[in-house]
This record gives C-alpha cells, structure tokens and sequence, in this order.
C-alpha cells in the first residue's frame, strides 16, 4: 500500500537513517518515492523564511517614525515659513507629502526584507540558492517613482534649487548604488547543492563540480565564524566559490548547515 501523507517527525526519522536503512524503509515499508519524501521533508523545514524580518509593528511604526520626520525635514526645501504652513496658507503641504513619500519608497528599496521575506524552496534533486529575481523587477519599478516625484514636485513647486537637488540625488543614488546595480550585477548568480554535484554560477565564473571528483571542501569562516567563501579542491585545481560577491549573505547559515550535514566527508 502506498503512503501518501506521512508526519514531519517520520521524514526526519527515514532522512536521518544510513543509507542502506533508509533504502529498505523506503523500499519495502513506504512503498513511497525516494525523491518526493526528501523534497516533502525538505520543503517543510527549508521553504520556511529563514531570515525573518521584524515583526510587522515595529516595521510599519519605524517607516511611520520615518515618514513623519522626514515630512517636518522637507519642508526646507520649499520658499515658506513655519507661520504660513501652521496657518494653513501654504501650498507646500502636498509637496512635503510627495518627498515624504519618495523617501519611504526609498528605504523601501534598500530594506528589502520588509516587502521580501527571504525564502528557500527546494527542487527535486536539491536546493538552489539565488537572489529573487522577481524581487529586482520590483525594486526597479518602484524605484522609477522617486525621480517622477521629484521631477513632479520640481515643476508644479517653488522650491531652494540646492537643497533640493541634494535631496534629490539622495534618494536617486543610493538606492542605485548600493542595491540595484549590485541586483542587476549578480541576476543570474546561483549556488546549487545536491546529492551528486556544487553548481555555482558567480558573474563570469561558473562551474559544475561532481562530488566524486572532490578531494577537499575548505569552508572558510570570519573570526564570527560566519561562512563567507567555500574552497572546493579536485585534482586539477583549487576553487573558491565567493557567497559575499555572489550577494547570497541571507543563505550563509542555511549552506552552512547544508554542507556540514551532507558533505562531511568533503570536509577539510
């Protein structure tokens, strides 16, 4: 009789075996798939967020606290005074909204985490580890809105030319620099971990590594021994496999308890 819904602890139980017990379980007693019961068990543990952001209280009350000052802060770079904006004369009010606003969508880009959970999902013969490419497209598109509004603001407003651009340049740069060229830079970089090979693909390096021809892993840790770099040795050449240039920091400690529990014999 097949087995088609089996419990968490029983998965962990089959997957912790030895090879040869593992097999007669699934063989003989499960009557299961090998693959699907390691994927279901998988998917249960890894397809949880593994780096949760704050709680949502605390995120939506600091970009709040966040909105609020820099609403009282923009108002500098309009030709007003405090009396007329407590009066209620001034137009600039929109315009503060409008620089509010861009400057949240701006910590929205670069506080990733609180619009995109990072997440592992893992395939059938593995778990890859990648950057969310949908989470650059977006970031892209939400980013076209902070030079609208500024271009918006700057047209319909009457605003200090130099106060203005520096904000200007603050909301529009650094997003670019620290976030999305460095997104666009690694689109395509991946690590892949499984049973029989390391794939990796890191800018124009790239690599296919099969377990039976790797003599020595070298994981190579910081003084917080945080994984940073994995040194894989065959004999032809010794390779480092760069998880920092490869932006995949969110995955260190998830490759880390991967690698230790599944290639412990690889391990230097």
């Amino acid at each position: 009789m097949i087995c088609h819904s089996l419990s968490s602890s029983t998965l962990a139980t089959v997957v912790a075996q030895p090879p040869e017990i593992k097999k007669y379980y699934l063989t003989h007693i499960f009557s299961y798939n090998r693959t699907q019961i390691i994927v279901d068990y998988l998917e249960g543990i890894m397809g949880k967020i593994i780096r949760p952001t704050y709680p949502v209280e605390f995120s939506v009350g600091l970009l709040i606290l966040i909105f609020v000052l820099s609403f009282f802060l923009s108002s500098q770079l309009f030709h007003t005074h405090w009396r007329e904006l407590m009066e209620g004369t001034s137009n600039a009010y929109f315009g503060m909204f409008l620089i509010s606003a861009a400057v949240i969508i701006m910590v929205l880009v670069l506080w990733e985490e609180f619009l995109f959970p990072i997440r592992i999902k893992p395939g059938k013969d593995g778990v890859t580890f990648r950057n969310h490419r949908t989470k650059l497209k977006t970031q892209l598109l939400i980013y076209c809105i902070i030079p609208a509004i500024f271009a918006f603001v700057y047209f319909n407003f009457d605003v200090h030319i130099v106060r203005f651009i520096i904000w200007a340049i603050l909301c529009t740069v650094i997003p670019v620099a620290i976030k999305l060229v460095s997104g666009i830079n690694n689109y395509n970089d991946f690590l892949k971990l499984t049973d029989n090979a390391i794939e990796y693909k890191n800018n124009q390096k790239s690599g296919v590594f099969a377990l039976k021809e790797i003599q020595r892993l070298t994981l190579i840790r910081d003084e917080r021994n945080v994984l940073h770099k994995v040194q894989v040795s065959t004999n032809k050449e010794n390779l480092i496999i760069d998880l920092d240039e490869m932006e995949l920091d969110a995955f260190l400690d998830s490759i880390d308890q991967f690698i230790t529990s599944h290639y412990k014999t690889l391990l230097a």
